[in-house]
């Protein structure tokens, strides 16, 4: 019986070096995290608990952003960002993002996150947000919390909770977070994205506070078994043919698909300097009667779609559907 096409870790990490911070210093405000920021936020700021300390040059977003690639029928983020993310931002991408976010609740036991965070944290920023669904959820657990999420593209919807914004930014770049800005860092599902993952994590680890906590959800598109029965050997088609598809497409674009196989979480949040790291692995099972085999198929789409053909410029654009 062969496990899912990838166990999907969280990691967990500390931040507690007394070097970062003096425990006297007055708390920053919340800084944005890009000049770029949907305009409707800036109307209602008046109302956001979020509004204290936003900076002046704060600016309604370009139209350039909004402005979605398209290509062989799908849409991509805009152009603007040099960014190589090869997920299409379509609803159709869009409703599987969500989907993750289900499959994940469920194979966590209805948990948004695993480390120790408290309940009465003040600021926390969501990495990668995506739909913006897991910030909601959190957002709506924690209404005395000042929660951020920061995506490409601004695919979020308009009704959100009153403590919570979106913003449009790109992790890989530098941060612009002050130092000790958040209680709490989320990430996850930023694998086929991040070039260097310790560049990243070093990013986290300033933004955090001291006593922190940054947590780090990743998966890759590998099958692995217990048994046995499913091989890298290419004996068989998922571990051989299909593992090979993405390691090579991985490489084509530089951004790793094997995130756990190359155990690239663990690596760089010790470069970065964390503490105190966990790591809890979590297996899918392929039974066909359980509904995580069902999310994962539907959820493993878009990947699926853009390894299917290399693509004509070295491999930083998807070309076709499978």
């Amino acid at each position: 019986m062969s496990a899912p096409p990838a166990p999907a870790p969280v990691l967990s990490t500390e931040e507690t070096s007394p070097s970062v911070a003096d425990a006297n210093t007055p708390e920053q405000p919340i800084e944005p995290a890009s000049p770029h920021q949907l305009e409707q936020e800036i109307a209602a700021d008046d109302d956001s608990v979020l509004s204290a300390g936003v900076d002046s040059s704060t600016a309604s977003v370009a139209s350039s952003i909004l402005e979605y690639r398209k290509f062989k029928g799908r849409s991509y983020h805009s152009t603007y960002h040099d960014s190589s993310y090869p997920i299409p931002t379509d609803e159709q991408t869009l409703e599987n993002f969500d989907l993750m976010h289900h499959f994940l609740t469920l194979l966590t036991d209805d948990k948004l996150y695993l480390a120790p965070v408290k309940d009465d944290v003040q600021k926390v920023l969501d990495v990668g947000t995506g739909t913006g669904i897991w910030a909601i959820d959190y957002a709506d657990e924690h209404p005395n919390t000042a929660v951020i999420g920061t995506d490409l593209s601004a695919v979020q919807p308009d009704w959100v909770p009153p403590n919570l914004k979106f913003e449009i930014d790109d992790c890989t770049k530098p941060w612009t977070w002050d130092t000790n800005t958040f209680d709490f860092v989320h990430m996850r599902y930023l694998f086929g994205a991040i070039r260097d993952w310790t560049a990243l994590f070093k990013e986290a680890y300033n933004a955090v506070k001291p006593g922190g906590w940054v947590e780090s959800c990743e998966s890759e598109p590998m099958t692995h078994s217990d048994d046995g029965t499913v091989t890298n050997d290419g004996s068989t088609a998922l571990g051989g043919t299909w593992d090979k598809m993405f390691i090579e497409g991985g490489k084509a674009t530089g951004c790793s698909l094997s995130v756990l196989t190359e155990d690239l979480q663990m690596k760089a949040m010790k470069e970065a300097g964390f503490v105190d790291i966990q790591e809890t692995f979590y297996k899918a099972s392929k039974e066909p009667r359980n509904i995580i085999r069902t999310l994962t198929n539907r959820t493993w789409t878009d990947p699926v779609r853009f390894m299917a053909q290399r693509s004509q410029d070295g491999g930083n654009r998807p070309v076709c559907e499978a």
